[in-house]
């Protein structure tokens, strides 16, 4: 199985970074979208993401090292050519193909990448539509943080070729790349998508079996609410919590900038899902969460990508203090 041509369906924040990401490694790719309206919101995202990978790339070349936020753009410093990677960058980024037209952009389609919102009636909508317009050869991953793939993979059509393909935002820096089988999921089918991975420049992660959050979210998304508990009761504030986790255990980030990162509207999602299906006895005050992050989308404070959520930020994404 060869993967040429790659279609990434949606146009948030994690799904302009991939398709920039595939598109950058070689791949013929295709953001499909639903409306006119997505295009508009797509655009300042992508335009995001290649400034980022631009100032990755600009830090290299200043500092005469390997920087760490170029996992995925670079393999070292000793092979880095400045002007060719800033080229290889802005014609990914100009070669991006974005259709509104379904049947189009799946037509000769080698492997999709659903990224539509974290909901399940909205996956399963978004994949009876698709499956009657797909190629035979057609593998199908699906990027849920928090859903099952095997909860919507009969609406696929090719439940042998379908799994999941979970990336960590951010993915040129923390380029790795959650790679699930469903108990359906072909063997070649799942190599071939953890050689895909590979040829993206990410880290492949296999899991042989279905869990929610995958590995890396069933470790995060404790710590990410539980933060979020703290602030929402009116225990403590973004600042100091995030303080709390960043020196007490040497990490790099605490909860509330990874909300501002990953973005509120991914964060409100999630909270909305779980609210619904704990509302007589919730793990975590998920209503209180949900009435926050309302307010904070509201008033356009998405996170990094609109330079403010619980922080604000520069036009890289750089934290102001």
């Amino acid at each position: 199985m060869e993967i040429k041509n790659v279609a990434v369906c949606g146009g948030g924040v994690l799904g302009t970074q991939i398709a920039l990401q595939c598109q950058y490694s070689g791949f013929n790719t295709t953001i499909w979208l639903r409306s006119e309206g997505s295009i508009e919101r797509t655009k300042p995202k992508l335009e995001h993401a290649k400034n980022t990978y631009l100032k990755a790339l600009d830090i290299m070349n200043e500092t005469h090292a390997q920087s760490d936020l170029a996992g995925g753009l670079v393999d070292s410093y000793e092979t880095f050519n400045y002007e060719e990677s800033v080229k290889k960058v802005n014609d990914a980024y100009d070669n991006l193909k974005i259709e509104l037209d379904m049947k189009k952009a799946f037509e000769d389609v080698d492997l999709i990448i659903e990224t539509i919102s974290e909901d399940l009636d909205s996956k399963i909508n978004f994949y009876k539509k698709a499956a009657p317009l797909l190629p035979e050869k057609t593998i199908i991953c699906t990027n849920t943080s928090s859903l099952l793939p095997s909860k919507f993979m009969e609406y696929t059509g090719r439940e042998d070729k379908f799994l999941a393909l979970h990336f960590a935002n951010n993915i040129f820096k923390s380029n790795t790349a959650e790679v699930m089988m469903t108990s359906k999921t072909d063997e070649k089918v799942f190599e071939t998508v953890v050689e895909f991975a590979k040829n993206i420049r990410m880290i492949p992660i296999k899991l042989r079996k279905e869990k929610p959050g995958y590995l890396l979210n069933s470790m995060l998304i404790p710590l990410l609410f539980s933060g979020f508990d703290l602030y929402v009761n009116g225990i403590s504030t973004p600042e100091d919590i995030d303080a709390a986790w960043k020196y007490g255990t040497g990490a790099i980030k605490g909860p509330f900038e990874i909300f501002d990162i990953v973005g509120l509207e991914t964060a409100y999602e999630i909270s909305n899902a779980h609210a619904k299906l704990n509302e007589e006895n919730p793990a975590y005050n998920y209503k209180k969460h949900v009435e926050v992050l309302e307010k904070k989308l509201k008033e356009g404070k998405k996170g990094v990508i609109t330079g403010e959520g619980f922080y604000k930020y520069d036009k890289y994404g750089k934290k102001l203090s």
